[in-house]
């Protein structure tokens, strides 16, 4: 397995801490709002990681943290809590807020085919392991009060910048957009590790601490979560390239000041959705839900095979002919498994052949567009017989998830399926021509023999009424 690792800036070889089994650490959502599909695109190709880890043979503990308190409105420690800001919008508490938006999450995941991480922890449900933290880091020197809060000093480390390539001027008041100053730091670029009453009066969600009454910042809910769940040494930490500073970056800074040596080896980043010149973004309304595409009678898994199409390094954009296009495709990708025959003798040698191609687009830093590639190379493949072809597609399926095999068995073709597709052209000339009795007269003979004709977007499809 070859991963592009942010902290090297290459792709390398992967090679965990230990062969049994690979942790792994995925950034999870801030529940105070539906996740939109350029987030869950992050989602789709971790999920893709995971798989391929398992499917190459790995045993894997996946943890990922549900955001309910900490997360402000700007990066860089200041402004309002995103759940504050929903629960009064919408005029309900923040943990009905986060309880709602969390199930809201999981549901499109379902529908995207993402797997559920083993581990799945809320950062409310970890304040103890925080303030274990923040403790440590004060007394070693790393951290320090002021104001009521509690800061990470990051002069106090030389490679503070290593996942990018930052300088600190960058940092400074006015050059970077959203960096407001804050008087209680001794530098600009120190975050906050637990805020205090003090500073927001209005917060909902409070706990006791040794440093005042208050709650964490965004940053340490993280590391938290993931030494307490995945111990000491982590293998992959995952999300969108919008993570890498200052979120991951600070991650790094106060887990390995709290540990005392390196924490995580492979940092997996997954680029931006947009919107043509647009990021898409819940702040500013620019946004699709999963919601969005089905209303407009999308199947969700048309997106996944969209996302599929695309390397997880490049910035992928977003239009509705572009998931017009991954629609068809898949349409008549499920049409042709439809029509494989599971016959004949199983061909070990073939099956074996076509799954270490698939394994080795999947091992170059999730080629899937590659692993997609080897895919329709076997149902073209003359000499692959039908049993064949089913289980490496069963196989496949392990990872792409777009349920490839599920589709097929709930494709009926109905015994006189040649004739009802030649009434249903016949109505729609007839639709054509405006000769509506006539139309309405073929989708009546059809419902008499049990034929419902349903009219969509992309043509005219049948179902057989039970």
């Amino acid at each position: 397995m070859r991963l592009y690792n942010t902290l090297t800036h290459k792709i390398e070889d992967f090679i965990p801490n230990s062969q049994e089994n690979v942790k792994m650490y995925t950034c999870g959502p801030t529940v105070y709002h539906y996740a939109h599909i350029g987030n869950l695109r992050t989602y789709i190709a971790e999920d893709i990681l995971e798989k391929t880890l398992r499917y190459i043979g790995y045993n894997v503990t996946r943890a990922m943290n549900i955001t309910d308190v900490g997360h402000l409105t700007s990066d860089s420690d200041s402004g309002n809590d995103k759940m504050v800001d929903s629960a009064i919008r919408e005029h309900k508490t923040v943990l009905d807020i986060a309880d709602f938006y969390t199930k809201a999450f999981f549901d499109d995941c379902e529908k995207l085919n993402i797997k559920k991480p083993d581990i799945v922890s809320k950062a409310t449900d970890n304040i103890d392991m925080y303030i274990n933290i923040i403790e440590k880091l004060l007394m070693k020197g790393f951290a320090y009060q002021s104001n009521g809060n509690v800061y990470f000093d990051i002069t106090k480390l030389d490679d503070y910048y290593k996942l990018t390539n930052h300088k600190i001027d960058d940092l400074v008041v006015g050059v970077r957009e959203g960096v407001e100053e804050d008087t209680g730091k001794k530098n600009q670029g120190d975050f906050v590790l637990w805020f205090t009453k003090s500073k927001f009066q209005d917060q909902e969600l409070k706990w006791e601490s040794p440093f005042g009454t208050g709650y964490p910042g965004w940053h340490i809910e993280c590391s938290g979560i993931s030494i307490k769940y995945l111990g000491e040494n982590l293998d992959i930490h995952c999300g969108g390239v919008d993570n890498i500073f200052p979120h991951h970056t600070n991650e790094i800074a106060q887990s390995e000041s709290y540990l005392g040596h390196k924490w995580c080896n492979y940092w997996f980043h997954v680029e931006h959705l947009n919107l043509k010149d647009a990021k898409m973004s819940k702040s500013t309304g620019n946004i699709v839900t999963v919601s969005t595409l089905i209303e407009k009678g999308y199947n969700p898994l048309s997106y996944r095979l969209m996302c599929l199409m695309s390397h997880y390094k490049k910035i992928l954009e977003f239009t509705y002919d572009g998931l017009d296009a991954a629609e068809n495709t898949y349409k008549k990708l499920i049409n042709k498994i439809s029509s494989i025959q599971e016959e004949g003798d199983f061909q070990d040698a073939a099956y074996k052949d076509y799954n270490e191609k698939f394994m080795v687009e999947l091992s170059n830093d999730l080629n899937t567009a590659n692993a997609l590639t080897v895919m329709y190379d076997l149902l073209k493949d003359a000499s692959l017989n039908g049993k064949t072809k089913l289980e490496l597609l069963r196989s496949f399926d392990k990872v792409l998830g777009l349920n490839l095999i599920k589709e097929k068995k709930e494709t009926i073709i109905h015994p006189q399926h040649d004739e009802i597709v030649s009434l249903i052209e016949a109505r729609n000339k007839f639709k054509q021509e405006r000769n509506y009795s006539e139309a309405d007269s073929i989708r009546a003979e059809l419902l008499k023999k049990g034929i419902e004709l349903i009219d969509t977007r992309e043509g005219t499809i049948y179902k057989i009424k039970d």
